[in-house]
């Protein structure tokens, strides 16, 4: 199938002290390795209590924003496809070995062409979820903060996001479960998509803005309950949070928007239904972009369409 999902969100952080505090006290991810570059700046891996991969989450000090995302793909001959159809698409490619991620094979890497740094890969070290694959209990019994069970998604901003929408489909094999277009005519231009390989009903979304800017990145949660109970857990913690607990019209998903002590933007999200490749692609016209993005206040604020990392 290609790429089965977004395999790890490698970020910058200015204060890694407080960056620990936050991903692994209040979002509850669970360190497995910590490193200094050959440049000398510090990192730190997480995953989530129901990932069973070394990492999905990397801080790195030194700034913001997003430094990298790694795509898992299903098999290991998918690198070599994957490769020749960014070849193909005028993007240049170059070969990742093993070592150079830890704990992460062999794979390629590319710029997109919206600046931001992919990295494809097929191996990557199993370190278990602690409820384990024999008889497992439904969650662990002492979870910390929110206890984030996986990475979900990211958001990120492009010059031309019609390009990058169709990078994704030529060459991850993504398709659009939502677009947000200047209007329903032929001629409309691309404001915003949000793509998918599987039944996930976004990997990556991308909006019309600056090149190779992080919009946010999201954790997956089961329902409302736990969206309301992060956001409980988020004010006990002084988090900054942006927006919520509240709905997207777009995907339908339930969310709370917050920041980490870097600035960079978070998300807990929950719901949405399923993505079929056959399923009619939802499309919003810019007029109801506010209802498209917050369901019930019906409107944007300037902080959720200005602040990037």
């Amino acid at each position: 199938m290609g790429i089965m999902r977004m395999g790890y969100a490698h970020v910058r952080v200015t204060d890694m002290a407080e960056a620990k505090d936050h991903y692994a006290s209040t979002m509850g991810l669970y360190e497995t390795r910590s490193d200094t570059t050959a440049e000398g700046a510090q990192r730190v891996f997480y995953k989530g209590w129901d990932e069973w991969d070394h990492h999905s989450v990397v801080l790195e000090e030194g700034g913001v924003g997003v430094v990298k995302y790694g795509w898992k793909v299903e098999h290991e001959t998918d690198i070599d496809d994957i490769e020749a159809k960014a070849t193909a698409f005028g993007l240049t490619v170059e070969r990742m070995s093993t070592g150079e991620n830890p704990e992460i094979g062999d794979g390629i890497r590319f710029t997109t062409p919206s600046d931001h740094v992919f990295e494809v890969y097929h191996q990557a070290t199993a370190y278990g979820t602690e409820v384990g694959t024999h008889n497992p209990d439904a969650f662990p019994r002492h979870l910390v903060g929110v206890g984030a069970p996986a990475l979900d998604h990211s958001l990120i901003t492009a010059e031309d996001p019609a390009r990058m929408e169709k990078m994704l489909i030529d060459v991850f094999g993504f398709y659009a479960t939502e677009r947000v277009q200047t209007s329903l005519d032929a001629d409309h231009d691309l404001v915003g998509t949000w793509m998918t390989s599987n039944n996930q009903i976004h990997q990556l979304a991308v909006i019309g803005g600056p090149q190779g800017k992080l919009h946010h990145f999201a954790f997956r949660l089961d329902n409302w309950n736990d969206v309301g109970r992060a956001a409980d857990l988020m004010t006990m913690d002084d988090v900054p949070i942006d927006v919520g607990p509240t709905r997207h019209g777009i995907t339908r998903g339930q969310t709370v928007y917050f920041f980490d002590p870097s600035g960079n933007r978070n998300e807990v999200f929950a719901g949405g239904y399923l993505a079929f490749p056959d399923r009619p692609t939802t499309v919003w016209t810019v007029d109801q972009l506010g209802k498209g993005i917050f369901y019930h206040a019906r409107e944007l604020n300037e902080r959720f369409t200005t602040v990037l990392t």
